[in-house]
C-alpha cells in the first residue's frame, strides 16, 4: 500500500509558512512503516528538536485506477477517516535551504497516524466535511474540505496520470491552517464531522 500525501492544499496554510499557492497539486509519499493505528502513542524522534502536527481528512482506496476521469473519482474511494502528517520542520527547512527533498522530515518512522474509517455512504457530501484538532484540549486547527484548493476528483485524476492507485492505498489531502509544534507529554485530539477519532499522546 502506498501513502500519498497532497501539500499546500489548503490556501491560508500555505501562506501560514510563507509558501506560494499552487497552481497544480503537490504530492509526496510516506512509507507504510510511517503508519500509527489504534490511537497508539507518537513517540518524538531523537533526530529533530521541532516536530509540528498537521491534522487532515484521509480517503482510503477501494480499487486500482490509472487515468482516472474526475467523473468517476468518486468511485475509487470507499471511506474517509482522520490522519497526522506529522513533520520535522528544522529538517524540512535545512533541506528547503539546500534545494533537497524533503525525505527525511516527512517519512520517518510514526510519521502518520490514521483513524479508523468510515464509510463515504455515512456523509451526504464528501466537499462538505468539517474537522478539528485539539491539543491538550484546546481548539488549534479547523477545517473544511469545501477550501481545499483541489478536491477529492481532481487529485485521484492528477495522481493517476502518473501513479497507478491500489485498493488500501491512503490519500492525506492536506492541512488548513493552524499547524504547530508538539511536545512529550501533548495530547492530540481530532474529530470529523464532530465524532471523535484521533485520541493519543506524544511520548
Amino acid at each position: 500500500m502506498k501513502i500519498l500525501c497532497v501539500g499546500r492544499n489548503y490556501a491560508e496554510h500555505a501562506k501560514e509558512l510563507s509558501n506560494a499557492v499552487p497552481t497544480k497539486p503537490m504530492f509526496f509519499l510516506k512509507p507504510d512503516t510511517a503508519l500509527v493505528r489504534g490511537n497508539q502513542d507518537f513517540y518524538y524522534p531523537e533526530f529533530s528538536k521541532d516536530i509540528h502536527y498537521e491534522c487532515e481528512v484521509v480517503y482510503h482506496v477501494c480499487k486500482e485506477g490509472k487515468h482516472v476521469n474526475p467523473k468517476f473519482a468518486k468511485d475509487y474511494v470507499d471511506a474517509v477517516g482522520l490522519g497526522i502528517d506529522f513533520t520535522a520542520r528544522d529538517l524540512q527547512q535545512e533541506a528547503k535551504e539546500k534545494g533537497h527533498p524533503w525525505t527525511l522530515a516527512k517519512m520517518f518512522n510514526g510519521s502518520a497516524p490514521v483513524s479508523e474509517f468510515l464509510p463515504v455512504s455515512d456523509f451526504k457530501d464528501l466537499a462538505d466535511l468539517h474537522f478539528e484538532l485539539r491539543l491538550n484540549g484546546e481548539t488549534r486547527q479547523q477545517g473544511h474540505t469545501a477550501d481545499m484548493i483541489f478536491p477529492l476528483e481532481t487529485l485521484i485524476s492528477y495522481i493517476t496520470q502518473f501513479i497507478t492507485i491500489k485498493k488500501g492505498d491512503l490519500i492525506f489531502t492536506g492541512t488548513p491552517a493552524g499547524v504547530g509544534p508538539v511536545k512529550i507529554g501533548d495530547r492530540l485530539e481530532a474529530s470529523l464531522e464532530g465524532k471523535s477519532l484521533l485520541d493519543f499522546h506524544v511520548r
